[in-house]
């Protein structure tokens, strides 16, 4: 049997490419079902995401498997073969075990620690299942990668820390009020990325947004989104004094919010504290504001840099996730080897009890009448005999289960034994 994983990601395929081999979850059934009537495949899984579209198999020995995928995204996306092959990474055996542990680990994702890929795997997982594409040795190294995924997450800090600008601005916001239950937020602009950023904030627990826009048909659908409010423009400043969060991202070629115009808004507040996320370019907010005590405010290259440090720390965690894996692959591959050899020890201690007992019978005949005690004799010198001759064998078989080309020696084994047709 051959494991094989082979597919395209971020790293070897522009997007227009993904797109085109991508397959939308309403076809992934079907196209499971076209996998399985490939000729010498025994298990498929499909997992297809906006950044990554990859095929795991296991066929019969006399298969190519590279050569099946390739067949079958070619024949299922509608591409020609030769245009897609270029853009294909395989790996095949202990490499596939390991970079399966890997992508379920999100160490081989774009946002290394991103969680949104070990649910897509699941995703992929249970569809296969469904469909019955997938059960035995595929179903085991899948069912692990969520196991050890789950270690990584557990034992590491990698997916702890924000790394992009909307969930930077949580966390910081976080830092400053510590719970965001019930905070109330303000969007000055209502740009995609202060979309973005209250989104992030709406599901930290700040469950009162509004929204000031110069046009209102806007501001009210950006509200809608949320449950929110609208704020009419002239009204911005004297709504300012309720506010915790404010993110502004307005087009104005100037600043919208000057220093002394948040001091008078901070002691309306009577200092308690304001965060304000400026992700304007230019700049919405007059930097001299970060100068007032309880006014926190934080720019898009602030934020940035947040990121840049916390990616950083991402990057250290990955280390640490790395050593796991090897760890992990090591003990799959021992698991995987003795669950593959244990079949061979089984056949020959039967084959050699086959040969035993025909010889044992083909001299009854010779040895005339036995008493019990004769006939016990007869049989123990003779399982004697055979155990002796199958330690050897069995004793090799096992201690090569740990070596990577320990199949070369089960594959001797079986042709000298004649098991299975060898």
């Amino acid at each position: 049997m051959k494991f094989v994983i082979a597919g395209l990601n971020h790293r070897t395929a522009p997007v227009e490419v993904r797109e085109r081999i991508a397959f939308h979850e309403s076809a992934l059934g079907g196209a499971l079902d076209s996998l399985r009537q490939c000729p010498g495949l025994l298990e498929g899984m499909i997992l297809s995401t906006c950044n990554r579209v990859e095929i795991a198999i296991t066929s019969d020995e006399d298969t190519d498997p590279d050569e099946t995928i390739e067949q079958f995204l070619s024949q299922s996306r509608e591409v020609q073969r030769d245009w897609v092959a270029p853009y294909l990474y395989h790996y095949a055996g202990q490499e596939a075990v390991r970079h399966l542990f890997r992508v379920a680990s999100s160490l081989d994702s774009m946002v290394v620690g991103e969680p949104q890929i070990l649910g897509q795997m699941k995703q992929a997982y249970a569809a296969a299942k469904e469909r019955g594409s997938i059960s035995g040795f595929l179903d085991l190294v899948v069912t692990r990668a969520f196991s050890v995924a789950k270690r990584v997450r557990t034992e590491t800090d990698i997916g702890q820390s924000a790394v992009s600008i909307s969930y930077a601005a949580v966390e910081l916001a976080r830092d400053i009020f510590g719970s965001l239950k019930d905070r109330k937020v303000l969007l000055i602009g209502a740009g995609k990325m202060s979309e973005l950023a209250a989104r992030h904030l709406h599901r930290a627990g700040a469950s009162d947004i509004a929204v000031v826009n110069r046009t209102r048909a806007r501001a009210q659908e950006m509200a809608q989104i949320f449950n929110g409010r609208v704020i009419e423009h002239h009204r911005l400043l004297q709504s300012l004094p309720e506010m915790d969060i404010v993110v502004t991202s307005s087009g104005a070629p100037h600043y919208i919010l000057h220093k002394e115009e948040m001091k008078r808004v901070i002691e309306a507040r009577r200092n308690r504290p304001v965060f304000i996320i400026d992700i304007g370019v230019p700049r919405n907010v007059e930097p001299a504001v970060n100068e007032l005590d309880n006014v926190f405010l934080y720019d898009i290259d602030d934020l940035q840099r947040v990121v840049n440090g916390n990616m950083k720390g991402r990057l250290q965690m990955a280390e640490e996730a790395e050593l796991i894996i090897a760890e992990e692959v090591e003990r799959m591959m021992s698991r995987l080897k003795a669950r593959e050899i244990a079949p061979t020890i089984v056949s020959l201690q039967e084959q050699l009890e086959h040969v035993r007992l025909g010889e044992m019978e083909r001299m009854r005949g010779k040895l005339g009448k036995l008493t019990p005690e004769q006939e016990e004799a007869v049989n123990a010198l003779t399982r004697s005999i055979v155990n002796k001759i199958a330690h050897g064998p069995i004793s090799e078989l096992r201690k090569q289960a740990a070596h990577p080309d320990g199949h070369h020696f089960v594959s001797v084994v079986r042709k000298v034994f004649r098991l299975g047709g060898e």
